[in-house]
């Protein structure tokens, strides 16, 4: 039987709530030391402000967040990147005008030295290579395909502890999303955490080791992606089957 892995990201009665709406009520998730973990649900379920109240970006009404058991709800957001979360929103969100190198550059805007830097941008070229011979092309004039990978070589510039994706192969084609699923599998044998939030409900629990499945704000189920998969409920809502 496999050891325990420590918990890395632990959440504990999230609330959050937009202008008085509460959007998460009482959320609890853990990601352990190398695991990756997805959620998945209905569009109106939560998921995206579940990412951003991780990062920040919004505030939580209550609860706890803690990083390695560093209390994330009493940092700003860019001192939440510094510590080791890197978010890779949905959209992608490249800078257009620069180009594909000067944007995954400004991943590693935390990082002084210049060694690890172009370190860190071998490994990304090796994870997506075809980014290498685009290096120097705007990444505005990018296929979708070509700026999600953008977007998660430059958060996996700042070396993350845990990886946080919303979406990322939302609006893809298929052979875009089959290349993701591998780079999402590598990143993970890199032993790097990944929390994945993802409408693609077969991929995501096809790379997940765990899901949770959020509802209305509530997490209605978890467990081994194994036996979501076989969860009537979750065939029947997420699966189509």
């Amino acid at each position: 039987m496999a050891e325990p892995r420590p918990p890395l990201l632990e959440i504990r009665g999230l609330e959050v709530a937009y202008g008085g709406v509460e959007v998460l009520h009482g959320v609890d998730l853990d990601v352990a030391e190398r695991e990756l973990v997805c959620v998945i649900g209905a569009n109106t379920a939560g998921k995206s402000t579940l990412l951003r109240a991780i990062s920040r970006v919004v505030p939580a009404r209550a609860g706890a967040i803690r990083l390695a058991g560093r209390d994330l709800l009493a940092l700003p957001a860019h001192a939440v990147a510094a510590a080791g979360v890197a978010h890779v929103p949905e959209g992608r969100h490249v800078f257009p005008a620069l180009t594909v190198e000067e944007n995954l550059r400004m991943g590693a805007y935390a990082v002084r030295r210049t060694a690890p830097i172009e370190a860190r941008l071998e490994e990304v070229y090796g994870l997506f290579p075809h980014l290498r011979g685009r290096r120097r092309q705007a990444a505005g004039t990018l296929s979708g395909g070509e700026q999600q990978m953008v977007a998660v070589g430059r958060a996996l510039m700042l070396a993350p502890r845990l990886l946080v994706l919303d979406e990322p192969s939302h609006g893809l084609a298929p052979i875009v999303v089959e290349q993701l699923h591998g780079a999402l599998q590598e990143i993970h044998r890199r032993g790097v955490s990944i929390l994945l939030v993802e409408q693609n409900t077969a991929m995501a629990l096809s790379v997940a080791e765990r899901g949770y499945v959020l509802e209305k704000g509530r997490v209605l189920m978890q467990g081994p992606s194994e036996a979501l998969r076989g969860d009537d409920r979750v065939r029947s809502a997420y699966l189509g089957v």
